[in-house]
């Protein structure tokens, strides 16, 4: 009889320790939710932020505010929500660049890209795409490569930060491409599109779900994409233009900080999973040049673990050392 009442006694005292958490969960959202997005506004990483919070307010039946804290290439947003308490009431937005990218670049990443956040869903994917202004002098991919070869260096790129996707994509493009330019970093793409359009810089490799417009409308140059674009189907491959291999995507998705309960991960997956994986929410995506994806928490989480190894093993064929 002893030994059973010991067991009731432990027994009882795990399920109150637990219960808070299951409370928690099963009460979740009762107010609202802040998404922190870790770049400007205007560009695509801030579309698709707002896009995923809207659908995620309009199925919870909350307000979720998004924060845009940028800053050293999107980690100084994400280390907020990796400090965040595990409530449900704090999210980010987590992409390529913030996540995968960032360890190759900074020994003095303030968190681990994996064990510091819950995974909760990779949203969608899109190409990259170089696009140009009048500095670029240029009307295809061959004259880029031709420029920049030409200017022995001194042809300018922008990025969004050394610690970035991008500016590890485009150091992987000069050496297939047999080129070398100059990096000039900026905050936020949106913030690099009025120099590229008045010849300030002259390249970028950026996401066409934040420049497509601009090209449509003349405004800016499209030289290549690393996928075919729905959104400018007649911008022709690298690949097509024999810069064979380059072929990445960036990839945008939901986190939380460590020790979010599983049961409200999963309720974000299926509120975004419910809204872009069916039309009108897919071809909302589409139109911005994302390819819906709406992963598992799990299968987000291993998504993350293996491209952080992919690029980390890229750095090393480029030469590319984490700085202090």
């Amino acid at each position: 009889m002893k030994s059973k009442s010991r067991r009731a006694l432990l027994t009882g005292a795990a399920a109150a320790l637990a219960a808070p958490t299951v409370v928690r969960a099963q009460a979740w959202p009762a107010r609202p939710i802040r998404c922190i997005v870790p770049l400007p506004p205007g560009g695509g990483t801030d579309s698709m932020g707002r896009r995923a919070m809207q659908r995620l307010s309009d199925a919870l039946g909350v307000p979720v505010v998004v924060e845009n804290k940028a800053g050293a290439g999107g980690t100084l947003g994400s280390d907020i929500v990796a400090k965040a308490e595990p409530d449900g009431y704090t999210l980010g937005i987590a992409t390529a660049s913030s996540h995968a990218a960032a360890p190759v670049f900074r020994k003095d990443l303030p968190y681990d890209p994996v064990k510091d956040f819950t995974a909760v869903t990779m949203l969608g994917t899109t190409p990259y795409i170089l696009i140009g202004g009048p500095a670029a002098k240029a009307k295809d991919l061959a004259g880029v490569i031709a420029n920049a070869k030409a200017a022995g260096g001194k042809m300018t790129c922008a990025s969004v930060g050394v610690s970035t996707l991008g500016y590890l994509l485009t150091k992987q493009l000069e050496l297939l491409a047999g080129i070398e330019l100059t990096d000039v970093p900026y905050k936020g793409s949106a913030l690099a599109y009025p120099e590229l359009m008045n010849g300030t810089v002259a390249l970028m490799l950026d996401n066409p779900s934040g420049s497509a417009g601009l090209v449509r409308d003349g405004r800016l140059s499209a030289f290549a994409v690393t996928r075919p674009s729905p959104v400018l189907p007649n911008v022709p491959t690298f690949e097509s233009l024999g810069v064979k291999g380059f072929d990445a995507v960036f990839w945008y998705g939901v986190v939380a900080p460590p020790g979010l309960p599983m049961e409200i991960a999963h309720r974000i997956h299926k509120a975004l999973a419910d809204g872009f994986l069916t039309d009108p929410g897919a071809a909302a995506l589409r139109a911005m040049d994302i390819e819906p994806v709406m992963s598992t928490p799990e299968t987000f989480a291993a998504a993350m673990a293996q491209q952080t190894r992919d690029l980390r093993a890229l750095a090393d064929r480029l030469g590319i050392k984490p700085s202090e």
